[in-house]
Parts: structure tokens; sequence; C-alpha cells
């Protein structure tokens, strides 16, 4: 006789299995199978070649000892992954510092905490756009260093750059690493710090120690939800990159956009092992079930 107790578990497990087969491994399989298929300038032909991966790395051996096309894109999105974590990361661990340890009232944490989610109340788009006026040729920073003498025409690199795509991401992300790294942090044991500085150890000390490590899974969390991210963002390196800097999401989307699904699906599938392996190796770092 089926023990209902006993399989309890298992069995509230079938509709979070259900959503998780049905919306991420289906759709992902479905992405590796078309990535082997064949197609043309108006159709897409179910095969099994090879094709669409020899295309993209086919042109790296012909141009060595150069970077070819595809490669440079890899390397021009994992640059800007770098970039925009390492910011974030120093970013959101002081505000994430500040939040928990320089604030005393719990009051004043849930004003200042939800003061940080009140950009993420608007559309990613607008906040990104609002950089423009800003930015642009005449815009308030460029008219302002003029005003005082700082530049005597307008600064270029403010604006459709990589200054700008940076700062962007910057401002659109930085709240995901913020959230976690003060997670982790508000769960340290205050009686820790105490005895840290009772022992004679210094602020810093304290801070390397004690907080840091133990802050280490939210900056792994943080980490993850920042690179997953911007690995896959397009929009934003197009629209504050003026459309002239490339990105992997770039190419795919055009490829989508001229009917070329396969290649498409192709650039996806190196585009995911790519993310996977970084994360992977970050998780090493850290055992973030055991963790939470």
């Amino acid at each position: 006789m089926f023990d209902v107790k006993r399989h309890s578990a298992t069995i509230l497990s079938f509709p979070f299995t259900f959503v998780i087969f049905a919306f991420f491994v289906v759709p992902l399989c479905l992405v590796v199978m078309v990535s082997f298929w064949d197609y043309n300038s108006y159709s897409i032909i179910p095969d099994f070649i090879f094709t669409n991966y020899q295309d993209i790395f086919y042109g790296c051996v012909k141009s060595l000892p150069d970077l070819c096309t595809s490669f440079a894109t890899y390397i021009s999105s994992l640059k800007f992954v770098f970039i925009t974590w390492l910011i974030t990361l120093l970013t959101g661990f002081l505000v994430a510092l500040f939040l928990s340890f320089c604030v005393s009232s719990l009051q004043m944490q849930i004003v200042l905490f939800l003061l940080c989610t009140i950009p993420f109340w608007t559309s990613n788009v607008i906040r990104m756009i609002s950089w423009i006026p800003l930015l642009g040729r005449n815009g308030l920073v460029n008219s302002t260093m003029q005003n005082v003498g700082l530049t005597d025409s307008p600064a270029e690199w403010l604006l459709y750059s990589e200054f700008s795509v940076i700062l962007a991401f910057v401002h659109l992300y930085t709240l995901f690493m913020v959230v976690p790294i003060f997670n982790s942090m508000m769960r340290i044991d205050r009686s820790l710090i105490e005895a840290a500085h009772d022992a004679g150890a210094s602020s810093f000390q304290t801070l390397t120690n004690i907080i840091i490590p133990l802050s280490r899974p939210g900056i792994i969390i943080g980490s993850i939800f920042v690179i997953t991210i911007v690995m896959g963002d397009f929009i934003t390196i197009g629209v504050m990159g003026g459309q002239q800097i490339p990105s992997v999401g770039k190419i795919i989307n055009v490829e989508m956009t001229y009917l070329q699904f396969p290649a498409a699906a192709a650039n996806a599938v190196i585009l995911i092992i790519t993310t996977l392996m970084i994360i992977f190796a970050m998780t090493k770092l850290v055992d973030i079930r055991k963790e939470l």
C-alpha cells in the first residue's frame, strides 16, 4: 500500500519539478536540438550537422594569430562582465556593510533599503535611457564640464562608448549584489564582532577575518546574479553603445532577426556553456546549499 506520509516530500516536489522541466529543461533541450539543424534564407531544415558550430570557430583558425570576430566578441562580452562584476561587488559590499553595521536602527535600515529599491519600481529601459540626456553632447554633464572650464568641447566618450555601457550596467544591476550580501551580513552573529574588538582586532582585521569570510555566500550568489544577467544583456549594450559595440547577445539577436535560428541556437549554447563554467568555478569557492 502506498504510504502518503512517507512520500509526502516527493509528492510536494512534483509541481516544482513539472515547472522546472516544462519551462527550463524542455526549452534548453530544444535550443540544443535546433543548434544542429540546417537552414536557408527562408526556412530551417531538421538535420544533424555541425556546420553552425564550425561557422563560429572556423574563422578563428584562419585568422590566427589575430583574434577572429567570434572570439573577439566573446572577449568583449567577458570584459564587460568582469568590469561590471568588480564594480558592483565593491559598491554592493560597501552599501551592504553600511546598512548592516553602520545603521543601528532597524527602521532606518528598512527605510534606506527601500531607497535602494526605488529605482527598480521603473522599467530598466527607462532607467537606462535616462542617462542619455545627462551624458549627451549637449547634456548636463558636458555642459557643466564646459562651464567650469574642465573641457573646451563636449566629451565624446561619455555616451555611446564602453564607459556608458558599464555605467548603465552598474546602475541597473548593483542591487542584485546588495541584497544577497546584505542578507549574509545580517546573519552574522554580532557577538563575533564584539569578541574580535575585545581581543584587540582592528576594524580592518575584523573586516577581513570575520565579515568578508562570513559574507562569502552572499557575494557568490550576488556574483552569479550579475554575471548571468550581464552575459545575456544585449539591449543595454546596443542602446548605450550606439549599436557599435559587439556582444554575443547582439549576435544572437541579429541572427534571430534574419531567421537564422540554428546559428543563433549554436551561439546560445556556447554562451550558456561559458556562463555555466563561470558559475561552476564560483560555486566551488563555497557550498551555497550548505550555507543557505
